[in-house]
């Protein structure tokens, strides 16, 4: 970051880029420990039995059976609850202590009675291990998971278990309305969980083991790599991998539409084996053969057995994947944090300079927050509505484009939240004018400080000081929040912040188209995170947008969140604009001399208020 030639930087320069230099040796180091704290991972668990006894001609036979008698079971329905009933006589029959929890619940389909059958079989020691298996999703394929769930009770009822085995079967499973409840009421301690999804799709979609969490977390590699080894042995199947920018994407916003997501949120180890990937089987798809599903069978059974044997699974946990090693997430949120010193220092050191030269700072505060307002307000809409039960259907997870439509009163809800913003913008605009914050108004630009300072009414230059230090000191409030909820968020954010810092830098001759690519580069680690969740499970403009809104009156976005981010997009705007009146501020500002030192000092009497200098006058 150079000044424009023939400014001065301790003088003339708004921004200095000594200051911002300096707090670049902080980020330095940060990567310095990043770079040594690379682990290896934890290995596979091996199994204790071979597991021979499961038999996927019976998988088949029943989901043939579960989808003769109700192809659809949508949640809360009487085919629903008459399946449960079934699991729940099953697991009795197989020694497994039945118990059903019914509890009210919203999903696609609105506010129903869900019940999430659990089936216990105590262990020798403290712990379990639960399998969990979805019965509400489409077609033949969707019915795998319980049926395999029936036959793995059969199987585990003759073994002599060392840990606690807890079979779940749940509903609800679009919005995760039953993996919710089931993550506040599987009996703890949980050593692990593998959730049982689409078991039989013909068609395999990589990665068929999800580790992801609802938060910036996730599996912990020990249970993906059992699972991963035993579907391997025993099916020849791989679990695929994740490339390190969409391990990056899940982390720093995280998002799936696997079951397990809710129990690594609250702090379970959970993975999800599905072949259909996160996304679930389509109603039509074909299926695999016996033979097939005996093999993916086997491989669930030796992962319990491996699992049942080994040591206690850690906790999920944050970190990157990295050929074959693992990035913890403790020195990423530290790297993160350091990254952001550089501007924390510069814009601090803005702040004092702009002071000095009589800036008004709050004033300038308070536009570039009210530059948030309008995105503010549509969060706080959005909120209100669902309180106000304007958005009868908000499931507190995700679901797939077009589950749940807008219809009229979600559309209303837009409407009403777009009208909202617009208002407080327009609200926004005519305050900026008349505090002359934007080109056409006039105000003070100096307070006039200190007996020898020279403040004069008249229109404020190009690009205000107040103005650049309030949306740097701003912008690095915003990041600290966001870092404290989510350091994988805040690194990503810091392209943003370095490069933001460049563009609305009136010292620096750039021209603006320059500037504004600076500004759009900035965000673009944000916008190819939602093209990559677009592309991943097939939402367009409008079906983004509308999940937004979904998870924010769920609950499945905090509201904190939502209006941290909405300062950050009001910072966006104010950039703009600043990069904008910076190509025509380019030169420095010219600052009245006030206090003489060595550069400036122009003999006895310059200062103009001694008693000689007065007796030169009069003269």
């Amino acid at each position: 970051m150079q000044p424009a030639r023939g400014a001065p930087d301790n003088l003339c320069a708004m921004l200095d880029p000594r200051i911002y230099r300096t707090g670049l040796i902080v980020a330095v180091l940060a990567l310095v420990v990043l770079a040594f704290s690379l682990r290896n991972q934890q290995g596979a668990l091996s199994p204790s039995l071979a597991p021979q006894a499961f038999d996927g001609a019976n998988v088949t036979a029943s989901m043939r059976s579960i989808a003769a008698g109700d192809p659809s079971r949508i949640p809360g329905s009487s085919g629903d609850d008459a399946l449960a009933s079934e699991v729940s006589a099953t697991l009795r029959a197989d020694g497994f202590t039945p118990t059903i929890d019914t509890f009210p619940a919203s999903t696609v389909g609105g506010t129903v009675t869900l019940e999430n059958v659990l089936g216990i079989r105590p262990g020798m020691q403290a712990g379990s291990i639960a399998i969990v298996a979805p019965r509400d999703a489409p077609g033949l394929a969707g019915t795998s998971g319980t049926a395999m769930l029936m036959e793995l009770a059969r199987d585990l009822a003759g073994e002599t278990l060392h840990r606690t085995v807890v079979l779940a079967s749940i509903s609800g499973a679009q919005g995760a309305a039953g993996v919710a409840r089931l993550a506040q009421t599987l009996p703890a301690p949980v050593d692990a969980v593998i959730v049982i999804g689409d078991v039989a799709s013909a068609s395999v979609r990589q990665p068929t083991v999800i580790p992801w969490s609802s938060s910036r977390t996730a599996a912990p590699p020990l249970l993906r790599n059992t699972l991963a080894a035993a579907l391997s042995s025993q099916a020849s199947l791989g679990a695929g991998t994740t490339g390190v920018g969409a391990q990056f994407a899940r982390l720093a916003f995280p998002f799936t539409l696997g079951q397990q997501g809710p129990l690594g949120a609250a702090g379970i180890p959970a993975v999800e084996l599905s072949l259909s990937g996160e996304s679930g089987p389509a109603p039509g798809s074909a299926v695999l053969d016996a033979g097939r599903v005996t093999a993916i069978g086997r491989a669930v059974l030796s992962a319990v057995s491996a699992l049942d044997a080994g040591p206690a699974v850690p906790p999920p946990s944050s970190y990157l994947l990295l050929d074959g090693k693992v990035v913890p997430g403790g020195a990423l949120s530290l790297f993160s944090i350091a990254l952001l010193a550089p501007i924390l220092l510069t814009a601090v050191d803005a702040v004092a300079r702009a002071r000095r030269r009589g800036h008004r700072i709050v004033r300038s505060l308070a536009l570039v927050l009210l530059a948030a307002a309008p995105f503010a307000v549509a969060v706080l809409v959005v909120l209100v509505s669902s309180l106000a039960g304007a958005l009868p259907v908000a499931p507190p997870g995700p679901v797939l484009p077009g589950s749940i439509p807008a219809g009229g009163s979600g559309i209303e809800v837009l409407v009403v939240a777009a009208l909202a913003a617009a208002a407080v913008a327009a609200a926004g605009l005519w305050t900026a004018r008349s505090w002359g914050a934007l080109p056409g108004g006039s105000r003070a630009t100096a307070r006039g400080r200190g007996r020898g300072s020279r403040a004069h009414e008249g229109p404020e230059p190009p690009v205000p000081g107040g103005a650049i230090s309030a949306v740097l000191l701003v912008l690095c409030a915003a990041a600290f929040a966001i870092w404290l909820q989510n350091p994988f968020a805040a690194l990503l954010l810091m392209p943003a912040l370095h490069l933001w810092l460049l563009a609305i830098n009136p010292d620096v001759r750039l021209a603006l188209p320059l500037r504004l690519a600076l500004v759009l580069v900035g965000m673009a680690p944000v916008a190819l995170i939602v093209v990559y969740y677009a592309n991943r499970f097939g939402y367009g403009p409008g079906a983004l947008l509308w999940q937004a809104v979904l998870l924010l009156a769920g609950h499945g976005v905090s509201a904190a969140a939502a209006i941290v981010w909405s300062v950050v997009l009001g910072c966006l705007l104010v950039v703009v604009v600043l990069s904008t009146l910076a190509v025509s501020g380019s030169r420095p500002e010219v600052v009245d001399v006030t206090v003489r030192g060595p550069l400036t000092y122009a003999g006895p009497g310059s200062l103009g208020g001694t008693e000689s200098a007065l007796r030169r006058a009069s003269r």
